[in-house]
């Protein structure tokens, strides 16, 4: 009989014992935060022109975060030969629902072609103004307009992304190519694309400012 009774007390006593280590396992357990999720809207120069899909700017920038302890996603939204126009038109399914940042490096073809800078500005505002309106961040990349056009040319053209920075309120990195333009090197044979190791100096060289946007979006998720 006494032996029943603590056999008993011990079946009564289980189900506390169980309640009370799932509790604090479900108090240990915390549900893992979202990957921020980043797409790199942009041309050839951002979309690994010649290169291995490894060593695009999206791919290296994601390795180069995800290395200093960030949890992101970066997606590769750029198109050889895209203008700052193109961008604009194809905006809706390149950058999908639930995007924290999108990087805009768009217009060095449009310098390339002499396009009018006021058209450039003007399809970069408006790709600003739908990323706001669905509530993504952005981040501006600037670009510098060659000088075969002159100088007048090159003031119109180089003082876009800083009016827009300024006017949206967004992070501007002001050349994309800084470092890279002028190191044969770290260029491919047409003198304009850069080579993996080019893009690793691009990424070495943005990201701090993309560190610094992204700190601000992850604080309060």
């Amino acid at each position: 009989m006494q032996h029943f009774q603590l056999s008993r007390r011990f079946c009564l006593a289980l189900p506390f014992v169980f309640l009370s280590s799932f509790t604090v396992n479900a108090q240990q357990t915390s549900v893992p935060k979202p990957a921020l999720r980043l797409v790199a809207l942009g041309d050839s120069l951002s979309a690994g022109y010649n290169l291995p899909a490894k060593a695009a700017f999206p791919s290296i920038l994601e390795r180069v975060l995800k290395a200093k302890g960030y949890n992101v996603v970066v997606e590769n939204a750029g198109v050889s030969g895209d203008t700052a126009s193109g961008g604009r038109d194809r905006l809706a399914w390149s950058v999908p629902d639930g995007t924290d940042l999108v990087i805009v490096e768009l217009g060095a073809n449009d310098a390339l072609r002499g396009i009018d800078p006021k058209i450039t500005e003007e399809a970069l505002a408006e790709i600003l103004t739908s990323l706001r309106s669905r509530k993504i961040n952005a981040l501006l990349a600037g670009m510098l307009a060659p000088p075969n056009y002159g100088p007048e040319y090159a003031k119109a053209f180089n003082g876009i992304y800083g009016r827009l920075a300024a006017r949206f309120e967004v992070p501007l990195y002001p050349f994309f190519l800084d470092g890279v333009v002028d190191k044969p090197a770290l260029k491919l044979p047409d003198g304009l694309h850069p080579t993996e190791a080019g893009v690793e100096e691009i990424v070495r060289r943005i990201t701090p400012i993309v560190e610094e946007t992204i700190k601000k979006l992850a604080a309060p998720r």
